[in-house]
């Protein structure tokens, strides 16, 4: 649930805060940031009124930002990317539902010695959808990031009843690679409650499914596939369309090329074709459902950040969608993080008039990530101070 506390001591609030940050990855969660902020303003300014909302793109995290925010988490037994049983968890309020494909096909369920660019799956992406439809979901927020497969979101829909088959009949392996043995697919066997349920793909990722900016190109060496594999996965994410195409018609051909499509190592592509997904970035799509527009309105100030601000938060992530949505509605941000990699100028491009990095108190980087609640806690204070 959001945290919310009011002054009882002075009587007279220093600032009414809103904490809308993402997570310091391998650090702290977002839920855990917002507590070491709140704790931090409220020991410089103990006068202030303090709200967190711990906010997330799509990614891992995701779901926990969402139960932070009120609701409730439910588990389910699925496969993992090598198809042994994983507990994932999704995030389930009503008929919505939070569903974080990293819970059950996330490259950190691997070891780095055990990475399988060529046969990881999505399937238990599939069977999670599975267990959201059978909890009540009738809405669902896909988010993705940081996955360990390219199977352009096959084993996804194979879990939820689609054929896919090589010449022989027989069903394709799991895994981008035996994709280029794929002869026929037959979506007709999806679970019929598909069609009632409304998708939303949550992505920072724009890129298209195939070619030199596509999920096996550009994220394919991040699972592990060396540059024939790259090559491979490519052209088989190409007769998987060509194969769908014959099948569900043009649209294959251009939902692949649409932004998003790509996403996930392709699972984006295959949410956008047999879902019916509709593709929002993801931190536009989380602040609508954990209600942020409701919580800024009491804010004076806006607390965001995540681990690293860098070229990459300029480009859909949490912090930017955060400062981009408080900024139209005319409140004040700044940010706190782990490491501060842009300047001033592209701060201010961004909406965020300062930035207040871990590592202004502790250089190291290694002892910056292992002490990062208490120096965020002093990081805070020195924010209230000059903010507040």
């Amino acid at each position: 649930m959001t945290d919310t506390d009011t002054e009882t001591d002075t009587g007279t609030a220093a600032g009414r805060v809103l904490i809308a940050a993402d997570k310091f990855k391998g650090s702290l969660t977002a839920a855990e940031v917002a507590a070491h902020v709140t704790a931090g303003i409220r020991a410089e300014r103990p006068g202030a009124l303090v709200t967190s909302l711990p906010v997330a793109d799509g990614g891992d995290g995701t779901v926990d930002a969402a139960v932070a925010g009120g609701f409730e988490a439910r588990e389910a037994e699925v496969s993992d990317p090598l198809g042994l049983p994983v507990r994932a968890v999704f995030a389930l309020r009503g008929d919505v539902a939070v569903v974080e494909m990293a819970q059950a096909s996330g490259l950190a369920l691997l070891p780095r010695w055990s990475l399988a660019p060529m046969t990881a799956t999505t399937y238990g992406t599939g069977e999670l959808i599975a267990a959201a439809l059978d909890a009540g979901a009738r809405t669902i927020v896909l988010g993705v990031g940081g996955s360990a497969t390219t199977d352009g979101g096959a084993g996804m829909l194979t879990a939820l009843g689609a054929r896919l088959l090589d010449a022989d009949g027989d069903p394709v392996p799991h895994g981008g690679g035996p994709l280029r043995d794929l002869a026929s697919a037959d979506l007709s066997g999806l679970d019929p409650r598909l069609a009632g349920t409304t998708f939303v793909l949550a992505s920072d990722v724009d890129n298209p499914l195939t070619g030199p900016t596509g999920a096996a190109a550009v994220y394919g060496p991040q699972k592990g596939a060396d540059p024939v594999e790259v090559e491979v996965l490519d052209a088989a994410l190409a007769t998987f369309v060509r194969v769908l195409e014959r099948t569900e018609g043009p649209r294959a051909a251009e939902l692949a090329a649409s932004p998003g499509a790509g996403a996930a190592g392709g699972l984006g592509f295959g949410a956008l074709l047999g879902l019916g997904a509709s593709f929002r970035p993801g931190i536009e799509v989380l602040l609508d459902v954990l209600g942020f527009e409701a919580a800024l309105a009491d804010a004076d100030l806006v607390v965001t950040g995540e681990g690293s601000l860098d070229g990459q938060t300029l480009h859909g992530k949490a912090p930017a969608g955060v400062a981009a949505a408080a900024r139209a509605a005319g409140k004040r941000v700044v940010a706190v993080c782990g490491r501060l990699a842009i300047g001033e100028a592209e701060l201010a491009g961004a909406g965020i008039e300062a930035a207040y990095p871990l590592t202004a108190l502790e250089p190291d980087p290694e002892r910056c990530m292992a002490d990062a609640g208490p120096l965020l806690e002093r990081t805070a204070r020195r924010l209230a101070a000059e903010q507040l």
